[in-house]
């Protein structure tokens, strides 16, 4: 460990660190770094490895075993964004259901079409390919709506709502045991009305949270 001292001083003072700084990083006194540093003192295991991590480098280093300095590689700083352009979003992948097989919860594996790529940010579970004009011109036709997987959701909300095989897209709403589902485009789809025993044959399977337009 001949060249430790004069290592442990240069890295030292290339941080601007002084010695009493770098004395209360290690939990030593002053002169104990002062020491290290002349020859006079060797400081045990856990004090080097403490000294390594401090600045970074390898324990090799540290005893002049090695020229490379790193404990761990800097990455390089992130270049700014042009103006006008936007990064792009972390992405995951969920399933896009097809049909829904009769009597399978909507995520069996038999209703699965593929996976697509949605903004994770969504926190979405699974995908739904819309047909029809019933929600345009919110939602339209062709359409790829993300749910995320709830069995409720708030009054108005988008939800994706089984009714036996299928699922529909509908803003739900619930009033004194009925349960309406609303269509934007009432001239295609007039209100869907649930009540009594009828309310067994619906079943909310989640919101709505994004969509993706020409993606399928």
């Amino acid at each position: 460990m001949a060249n430790f001292g004069s290592i442990l001083k240069n890295l030292r003072t290339s941080r601007g660190i002084t010695q009493g700084e770098l004395a209360t990083m290690l939990d030593v006194s002053r002169s104990t770094v002062g020491m290290y540093e002349t020859g006079g003192r060797e400081p045990d295991f856990e004090t080097m490895e403490a000294i390594a991590d401090i600045f970074n480098v390898d324990m090799d280093y540290l005893m002049g075993r090695t020229q490379v300095e790193r404990k761990h590689p800097i990455s390089p700083p992130r270049k700014e964004i042009p103006p006008g352009f936007q990064p792009l979003p972390e992405m995951m992948q969920v399933p896009l259901i097809g049909t829904i097989a009769c009597g399978t919860p909507i995520l069996a594996e038999q209703n699965i079409k593929s996976y697509i790529g949605v903004p994770a940010a969504w926190r979405a579970d699974f995908a739904l390919e819309c047909h029809g004009d019933s929600m345009s011109p919110t939602i339209c036709d062709g359409d790829v709506v993300c749910i995320r997987s709830q069995p409720e959701v708030e009054q108005g909300q988008i939800a994706a709502v089984r009714i036996g095989e299928e699922a529909t897209l509908k803003h739900c709403y619930y009033q004194n045991g009925v349960v309406q589902l609303i269509a934007d485009n009432p001239a295609v789809c007039p209100p869907m009305v649930y009540t009594g025993q009828q309310l067994e044959e619906i079943e909310v399977e989640g919101l709505a949270v994004g969509f993706c337009r020409g993606l399928v």
